[in-house]
């Protein structure tokens, strides 16, 4: 063994980085060799190059544990799709559509249904030490480690216990990951969710890598879904990088930021826009943490009279990352993009009211990012401390319309919007989260018209309803009276998103969204009752969709930048639709604004309340539509308002008149008269027969 040891190679060379300094760097070595092939052909091949340098074996020669720390490398990409499926490979499988060697990504889901096609895993089509899951990683890569989960499944128990690693810079020669003179057995999975990773005693660089099970789960067979960490090895020429490679020209912070690094982070976006912006909280979670938002406005801290109020929301799944980073993301754009002048910014701020709540469930985030990006797994972290569902803690409004709906009720004995909350839910026993009565109270105080709140782990946008109206039923469409609005509205997300709609794309795990344009109904989904987005539409004014922003719900670090590009513009398109519809004030005789007057659309079975100054925002498609406003006490207004299709809600004001007994009244509550009693009058007839009648007498006869 001509270095001794991996020690002694070290020494010889100072290090590695003394190594690179040596020959320059990697690129000036296979220069200097014309090419890594002519350096293979040199040395005969990869495993004489290896046997050159005694083996990889022998550089660790002598050691009983590794104990050089290998370089960090991020993951290559299952999870978040950039690895295609064309460079996953297997020995067998068990099926090749259902699992197949593209179904073994880190977090990869099956179907939640029998008529589900495609199941979470990749599984071998035997049991047998001879199996293996191959990457091809298509250019040279220093590869790290490796992540293992089991197989995601309602049905079987399946996952590896130990396995091997295997490199290779042709796909025929393999080396074996070893320790000393033994192959090297890495530890796998206990279970099938929760990630394991095994970090390399050194990185060791080539294209191909396998995972080569040898012992898994005595009831269960091989299943495994992968992870590979790998830094792409520096190569200008390579198609394959050039082709997916992303960048942006933002300068923003693309960073995982922790609870006071956000705070840190808004902190600073307020200093450095002092004017526009403000910092507040609607509340604390259930461990004390302030759950704070951003306004942007050029009026922040009060509402504007005829100025429509947005809200994006995010992290209500403390686990679902991506969303929270993608607002810290959008509050430093906007905050730069107003102080350069963009008339786009500049405009959507002076027009709109912006409330941005990056981080709605702070608590579970803390125990995802306790365990990092890739190995959350999941779903740890997705509920409140007191373990709720915030997105789905809100009140079942739809079964209370519904049943009255059933039995005739509206408009007689209840309205068709604005549907009261439960006296049960509001009762301090109720299983209701503490950030979920502060989200009802936010929603409650503040006239929002538009929200989106950020969600994981698919690539989709969803619009109400989210519960299916038939009893039993696990999917069904089932659309709201504005389902022209939603569906509008999620397009506007989906269409100018960099890959929802791209009908190329893999999908994520089962369902292939793209084939609807990147939306879909969120009962035909799965239904839920109590989501955020059904009860802001029927207790409050807002259209509330939701955007599953990404496949990976905890991207690492470095895919921030792409997540970024691929979100940027989906986000100001969807602001900028809260303008989208009808706008107006409604007036007394008085020139006074009129609170709570409902606002009709003919045709449409859901109504909207003016707010406190009398102003309103109907969304509606572009189109013509008659128009009725009704208060308390004033007579009917009709008019017939026209949408256009360019942005811009159109005007629509409304006077109205009192009517004659609610102004009786106001005469009477002023000046403390009660009403005339008048002397009862009884009909004509009644009073003809009360009435003496002249007296017949009697003529005599003679």
């Amino acid at each position: 063994m001509w270095f001794s040891s991996f020690t002694v190679l070290s020494m010889w060379f100072s290090s590695f980085t003394v190594l690179s300094m040596w020959f320059s760097s990697f690129t000036v070595l296979t220069m200097w060799f014309s090419s890594f092939t002519v350096l293979s052909m040199w040395f005969s091949s990869f495993t004489v190059l290896t046997m050159w340098f005694s083996s990889f074996t022998v550089h660790i020669h002598g050691f009983s544990s590794f104990t050089v720390l290998p370089c960090e490398c991020p993951p290559m990409g299952l999870e978040t799709l950039k690895i295609d499926d064309f460079q996953l490979h297997a020995s067998t499988d068990e099926t090749a559509t259902v699992l197949g060697a593209h179904r073994g990504r880190l977090n990869i889901q099956a179907g939640l249904y029998d008529d589900d096609l495609y199941d979470g895993a990749w599984c071998a089509g035997r049991n047998d030490p001879l199996q293996w899951l191959e990457v091809d990683a298509r250019r040279l890569t220093k590869f790290t480690g490796v992540i293992t989960q089991g197989r995601s499944s309602l049905w079987s128990s399946d996952w590896v216990t130990s396995y091997k690693v295997l490199v290779s810079n042709d796909s025929h020669t393999w080396v074996t990951l070893k320790n000393g003179s033994q192959d090297l057995i890495f530890i796998g999975n206990k279970e099938k969710e929760i990630p394991v990773l095994n970090m390399f005693p050194v990185a060791v660089v080539a294209r191909y890598i396998r995972v080569n099970p040898r012992s898994w789960f005595n009831r269960g067979s091989i299943c495994m879904r992968v992870e590979i960490l790998g830094c792409p090895m520096p190569d200008s020429q390579n198609y394959y990088h050039r082709r997916n490679e992303i960048t942006t020209t933002d300068n923003l912070d693309f960073k995982h930021h922790s609870y006071k690094e956000m705070r840190h982070l808004m902190k600073v976006v307020n200093e450095k826009c002092p004017n526009i912006t403000r910092i507040y909280n609607i509340g604390k979670s259930h461990s004390g943490q302030k759950l704070y938002a951003i306004e942007i406005s050029d009026n922040p801290g009060e509402h504007e009279r005829g100025e429509p109020e947005f809200r994006y929301t995010a992290g209500s799944h403390g686990n679902e990352v991506l969303g929270r980073e993608l607002l810290l993301l959008l509050m430093q754009f906007m905050c730069q993009e107003y102080l350069s002048g963009s008339p786009r910014i500049r405009h959507l701020v002076h027009e709109t009211r912006i409330h941005l709540l990056p981080s709605v469930n702070p608590d579970g985030y803390d125990k995802a990012l306790e365990v990092g990006s890739e190995l959350s797994g999941w779903s740890l972290g997705r509920w409140s401390q007191d373990g709720v569902d915030i997105h789905h803690n809100f009140p079942d409004l739809n079964s209370i319309l519904w049943e009255a709906e059933t039995k005739k009720w509206i408009p007689r004995k209840m309205l068709n919007h604005h549907v009261p909350i439960p006296e049960w839910y509001q009762s301090k026993n109720s299983t209701v989260a503490a950030e979920t009565r502060a989200l009802v109270s936010w929603m409650e105080k503040i006239p929002f018209v538009l929200g989106g709140n950020l969600q994981g782990g698919e690539l989709v946008v969803t619009f109400p309803y989210d519960r299916t109206r038939s009893q039993g039923v696990s999917r069904e469409q089932t659309p709201t009276p504005d389902d022209h609005v939603f569906r509008w509205l999620a397009f506007s997300y989906a269409s100018t998103h960099r890959l929802m709609t791209d009908a190329r794309r893999r999908v994520c795990h089962t369902e292939d969204f793209a084939k609807e344009d990147g939306t879909i109904n969120g009962a035909s989904w799965h239904t839920a009752a109590g989501s955020m987005n059904d009860f802001s539409y029927l207790h409050t004014n807002c259209f509330e969709l939701s955007m599953y922003v990404g496949c990976d719900k905890f991207p690492h670090e470095s895919e921030l930048a792409e997540e970024w590009e691929n979100n940027r513009e989906s986000l100001l398109v969807f602001m900028e639709q809260v303008h989208r519809g009808i706008k107006g004030m409604v007036w007394d005789m008085q020139g006074r604004g009129i609170a709570n007057a409902i606002i009709q659309v003919e045709g449409i079975g859901h109504d909207i309340r003016t707010a406190a100054d009398g102003d309103y925002w109907r969304l509606l498609n572009p189109g013509e539509y008659s128009i009725t406003v009704r208060a308390e006490g004033y007579s009917a207004s009709s008019k017939v308002c026209e949408v256009g299709y360019d942005i811009g809600a159109t005007r629509c004001d409304f006077t109205v008149s009192r009517t004659n007994l609610s102004r009786i009244k106001e005469i009477m509550e002023r000046y403390n008269k009660q009403p005339i009693r008048q002397p009862l009058r009884l009909p004509v007839r009644q009073l003809q027969a009360r009435r003496p009648g002249p007296r017949h007498r009697r003529v005599r006869t003679s």
